[in-house]
């Protein structure tokens, strides 16, 4: 799906990723589920493109829901990897903490996880080597993509902020569609290891100046930053 100049999403509103799009190569940003594969090469073939101009994937924290695909591209088409370098480990197969499920719906749960097996969620292919990167490093890839730290869901977890496609990708710092329950906009993401943490790191995106907030699960975000920070922390004191 073509959401603007230089920017592209696969996959959907339970699970998705994203391609930035230049002269000189695609770097890609989370890579979904294994299944994502098939969706990665349409979307490439919709754009004219090749998955040899990919250059680097990028992976916003190590969870097996955004490890996909990344280390088949790594494997086949020798393309780096980067991922924070607290969560590496993570990435490479270390086990995830345990963490309070939290509210759920029968629904919605159950077609997150049906989902997830339609698309290979079961057969997890860890990432063989990493490149470690940190807060505020700015990447040699496509679009120049800068690291903004953002622990609390897991140690390593980062944003992406990509001037060229006017956007920031957030991984499950926050969601826009609560997986276990459904519920839209925006929100604290499930399954994190430390919520309050979280909810700090937030202010390191609140003050950028970008069109697009992406999150690894949920609709897109066409508005600000700030806007939906703020929209986050009001759901996080109701909950």
């Amino acid at each position: 799906m073509n959401l603007g100049p230089h920017l592209h999403r696969i996959g959907n509103d339970i699970v998705a990723a994203y391609l930035v799009e230049t002269p000189e190569g695609i770097t890609v940003i989370d890579a979904g589920l294994p299944g994502h594969w098939r969706d990665l090469q349409a979307e490439l073939r919709d754009m004219g493109r090749s998955v040899t101009e990919i250059r680097g994937v990028i992976l916003t924290h190590g969870d097996s829901d955004h490890l996909g695909f990344a280390e088949r591209l790594r494997r086949e088409q020798g393309v780096p990897v980067y991922v924070h370098s607290a969560d590496a480990a993570r990435a490479r197969g270390a086990e995830k903490p345990k963490n309070e499920i939290g509210p759920k719906r029968l629904g919605p749960m159950l077609g997150f996880f049906a989902y997830a097996l339609r698309k290979g969620g079961m057969r997890t292919t860890y990432v063989g080597e990493v490149v470690e990167v940190a807060d505020g490093d700015v990447l040699p890839l496509p679009g120049a993509p800068r690291i903004i730290g953002m622990p609390g869901h897991s140690p390593g977890s980062i944003a992406i902020h990509v001037p060229v496609a006017d956007a920031v990708f957030v991984g499950d710092a926050l969601t826009t569609r609560h997986v276990l329950t459904g519920r839209t906009g925006g929100q604290p993401a499930p399954f994190t290891d430390d919520p309050e943490g979280a909810l700090r790191s937030l202010s390191g995106i609140e003050d950028l100046e970008a069109a697009w907030v992406l999150p690894g699960h949920g609709a897109p975000w066409h508005g600000s930053p700030r806007e939906l920070v703020g929209a986050v922390r009001s759901a996080a004191v109701v909950r």
